[in-house]
């Protein structure tokens, strides 16, 4: 579309000089030290930075998440679980409560039953929509994109915050906290009807159910959502833990954080972080992923071939041939496989070894990584958690793939908000890096290597 001002031709004039200009700056100092950071580091999104205080997990590029020191698979063994008329046998096979996780990440410690349950109600307790909100909800278009709906959902129940209320009314800071909890409990309490209301009016029949407070977090918002099958309500208890929280320096945790360190309540705060969440380097990729996957399963169908590691080899390569990328593997961080991605294979081995949509993706597991390493473009050929959620959803009938970063967005809510709180709790103060221009970089290492005779590396 051309410009009536020359605005868009003008740029597009000299968007070249200026990207090559990027590319130069970056190859003659990328290695050399800006303040604390190298130029590269800069440039590149501020990669391994080590400049956040984030005390609810940790990612180790090689162990995975451990949330309060804890990895997933120490979190099934230590949480308790929805052990109800469940035999010994069933209760070792069986999933950890996300309520168990959120006492885990805001304490530090293992919650005992009693502890679990205790939250369990009190989180029944906060989840009363407000009336306005709820009417609000079913007024939106039902084309919306369900993330839009999300966000906008919980920007609407603001008008609630408690802190935002205490804070005009002159509230000690060293109070501050008090209130943010308050915030961070409703809103994790209110989230599975705010999500289940974006599900049933965008595919089903608008209608949800009560909520069913002899159940647990995930099992009453699976009822919500219209499912009930003990084995879902399982997967979701996963599917919600593993979820929650991967340390300070992914989209949504940072944008959570940041927005949050102006003392924006946690509804402004979290609403931030679903807007990274929503976008397909980040929380979409699962929608992304699966949808890659069904298309992948198709090309190799309907070459009337079955899915073998053959077939799967020889459709990723013309995958990589034609400039295309492989979803779902690789990650940031990490450089081993994700370690929630192994628990929800674990779990399909468990409860569904004879999937078609599973036998693909465990194919694909198999044969990618060798792929990929062959095609030498990727530092980590190893999957990640959303190489598996979409097969996994799609097995018990929850097909609405554009609604699967909805759940991931009720899930990140344990993680982001715990650490929200603590951040009033120890007064982190307000998140400002100081940035620098391209033109600044380039001539502060010019007159460096002009008057010192600089030759090699600040490192």
């Amino acid at each position: 579309m051309a410009s009536t001002s020359g605005l868009r031709e003008r740029l597009m004039e000299i968007m070249p000089e200026k990207q090559q200009a990027i590319r130069a700056l970056n190859q003659e100092h990328g290695d050399k030290v800006l303040g604390t950071c190298t130029v590269s580091q800069a440039i590149g999104g501020m990669r391994s930075v080590k400049c956040m205080l984030w005390e609810t997990s940790l990612l180790d590029s090689e162990e995975g998440i451990k949330f309060r020191g804890y990895s997933i698979p120490d979190l099934q063994k230590v949480l308790p679980v929805a052990k109800d008329n469940a035999t010994p046998e069933e209760i070792a096979d069986m999933e950890p409560l996300p309520e168990g996780l959120l006492w885990l990440l805001l304490t530090g410690e293992v919650p005992t039953e009693a502890q679990v349950r205790g939250l369990t109600a009190e989180l029944h307790e906060r989840a009363t929509i407000p009336k306005q909100v709820e009417e609000m909800m079913y007024s939106l278009p039902t084309d919306m994109h369900p993330m839009t709906q999300l966000s906008i959902g919980v920007l609407a129940l603001q008008q609630s915050s408690k802190f935002a209320k205490a804070y005009s009314e002159g509230i000690n800071k060293l109070q501050y906290w008090d209130p943010t909890l308050e915030d961070c409990l409703d809103l994790i309490a209110r989230l599975p009807r705010i999500a289940a209301i974006i599900y049933r009016r965008t595919f089903k029949d608008g209608v949800v159910p009560e909520d069913d407070t002899s159940l647990d977090w995930s099992a009453n918002f699976c009822r919500m959502l219209g499912y009930d099958d003990p084995a879902f309500d399982e997967l979701m208890r996963m599917y919600l833990t593993i979820h929650s929280d991967h340390e300070g320096g992914n989209v949504s945790a940072h944008a959570t954080r940041l927005v949050g360190s102006a003392l924006s309540d946690p509804y402004y705060a979290f609403s931030g972080g679903l807007n990274g969440l929503a976008g397909p380097l980040h929380g979409l990729a699962n929608q992304e992923v699966l949808k890659w996957t069904l298309e992948f399963k198709e090309k190799i169908e309907s070459q009337g071939k079955a899915i073998t590691p053959e077939a799967v080899k020889e459709e990723a390569w013309n995958t990589l041939n034609a400039g295309k990328v492989i979803p779902g593997f690789g990650h940031a961080v990490l450089r081993q496989t994700d370690p929630r991605y192994t628990s929800q294979r674990e779990f399909a081995l468990k409860h569904m070894p004879d999937d078609p949509l599973f036998h693909l993706v465990s194919t694909i597991f198999d044969v990618m990584p060798g792929v990929l390493t062959e095609h030498g473009k990727t530092k980590n050929p190893w999957p990640n958690v959303d190489a598996h959620s979409g097969c996994l959803l799609t097995h018990y009938g929850f097909t609405e793939y554009s609604y699967y970063t909805v759940l991931f967005g009720v899930s990140r809510g344990l993680g982001v908000l715990s650490q929200l709180f603590w951040d009033r709790a120890l007064g982190l103060p307000l998140e400002r890096p100081k940035s620098v221009t391209s033109d600044t970089i380039r001539e502060m290492f010019e007159k460096e290597d002009k008057f010192t005779g600089f030759t090699g590396t600040s490192l």
